[in-house]
């Protein structure tokens, strides 16, 4: 399998089996089923009743495929897998269930597509890499804000040159749940009986650095060498359960040790930096940070905003709201040209949601390479683990895995092309 490069040969028809009906998984079947040449060959779930409403719904709109529904078990998922009618494994089942999904689909030959992260080990991102390779299957991390309208337009800023040299970018996950990890919910059954949460590092990277890496042509041309990690002191989770819940309550009796803001700052082999933050228990707005600095401009994201300079290293003010707007016009990625309406119709999260899946569907159609691929999935995933080392251990610098084995340093940079309607069948 040619790193970077893999292709599958083109697909008519593209039967989609869906492991994981729950909030995600059933939005991720009703999207895809409205996309032409997809069709819902199988759904699978713990819970039968799940898949029923969503076959109902399938039905009800006419939308095609045989829809078969293997649940009830716990491992009615690799039923599945191993159907000769389902040739694409969509995986939205929890996380932790994530890598062994995949590596049976691939055994099972099937093209697997998944929900982040991708891996939550080092020895299981290398297994998938080694398993993907062996199959000669795609295997891509369903990253949907590498798709977002900002994200796609600083794609194109950076891509165009006119940020100049990429030096340096930023990215977070800062989104307040406090709320939501402390509800009597079945989501957070792992705290009930827990007398203490500590989690180390970043968790949950995938959101930001994705595009970031893509801006960077990170795994072709580049790649990310090493990390730092340290995480604040835990406040909020203690003083939000004290002010809302009563003394004999799980929420009270969980020692909330997580920090409430975690700082990593990566540097890749290129010299190139990037600072990430995660925190869930900041009474900040929701922010991705977003930022990509390059010698001849900046673009920072919540809110948007573009500083251009007229020379390398010169002076750069962020522009007005009407030159930006003439900017986000003129350099809007042909991905948003063509599909925003339709994004703005079906897709989730603002869009991006269907603009990725018409991305992966087109290139499967087509015999195209996909955006990303199973090294993005194993490098961007091991920030997790990485980041938690290096947190354990102070702040201590810890080597990051190069999954493709040096064919990054000859690997062509990213092409996020267009597509084309009218050939889809809209």
């Amino acid at each position: 399998m040619e790193r970077n490069r893999y292709a599958a040969p083109p697909m008519e028809k593209i039967r989609v089996g869906f492991i994981g009906i729950g909030e995600r998984g059933t939005t991720a079947v009703f999207r895809t089923s409205g996309i032409p040449g997809v069709e819902t060959a199988a759904m699978a779930d713990l819970r039968p009743r799940q898949c029923e409403n969503a076959k109902a719904w399938l039905e009800e709109k006419g939308r095609p495929g045989a829809k078969k529904i293997h649940a009830g078990a716990e491992e009615s998922w690799k039923a599945l897998c191993d159907d000769p009618d389902v040739d694409v494994v969509y995986v939205t089942a929890p996380a932790p269930l994530h890598a062994r999904m995949e590596l049976y689909a691939l055994r099972a030959g099937k093209h697997v597509l998944t929900e982040v992260p991708g891996a939550r080990t080092i020895d299981e991102a290398w297994e998938i890499v080694e398993t993907c390779e062996k199959a000669r299957r795609h295997c891509m991390m369903l990253e949907n804000c590498c798709y977002g309208e900002m994200e796609m337009f600083a794609w194109n800023l950076a891509h165009k040159g006119l940020l100049g040299t990429l030096v340096h970018a930023e990215g977070g996950y800062v989104h307040n749940l406090v709320w939501r990890q402390q509800e009597d919910d079945f989501r957070n059954r792992r705290f009930f009986d827990a007398p203490e949460v500590h989690d180390f590092g970043n968790t949950y990277p995938t959101h930001a650095l994705g595009p970031i890496c893509l801006y960077m042509d990170v795994n072709r041309g580049d790649r990310m060498e090493r990390i730092v990690s340290m995480s604040s002191l835990a406040a909020a989770h203690s003083e939000y359960a004290a002010a809302k819940f009563p003394p004999d309550s799980w929420q009270r009796r969980t020692r909330w040790r997580t920090g409430d803001m975690n700082t990593s700052i990566i540097r890749t082999a290129r010299g190139r930096t990037i600072m990430m933050q995660y925190s869930i228990d900041s009474p900040r707005p929701y922010s991705r940070i977003n930022l990509i600095q390059g010698t001849k401009g900046c673009f920072c994201d919540y809110p948007p905003r573009l500083a251009l300079a007229d020379v390398p290293g010169g002076e750069a003010e962020w522009m007005d709201d009407a030159a930006f707007e003439k900017a986000r016009r003129e350099h809007m990625h042909p991905l948003w040209k063509t599909a925003g309406e339709l994004a703005a119709r079906d897709g989730g999260h603002g869009g991006m949601d269907f603009v990725m899946d018409l991305r992966w569907v087109w290139c499967m159609r087509n015999g195209l390479p996909l955006d990303m691929d199973v090294y993005d999935l194993a490098s961007w995933s091991s920030i997790v683990p990485c980041s938690a080392e290096s947190d354990r251990r102070g702040g201590e610098p810890v080597e990051l895995p190069d999954f493709t084995r040096g064919a990054w340093r000859t690997a062509e940079p990213t092409s996020i092309g267009d597509v084309d309607l009218a050939k889809l069948g809209f």
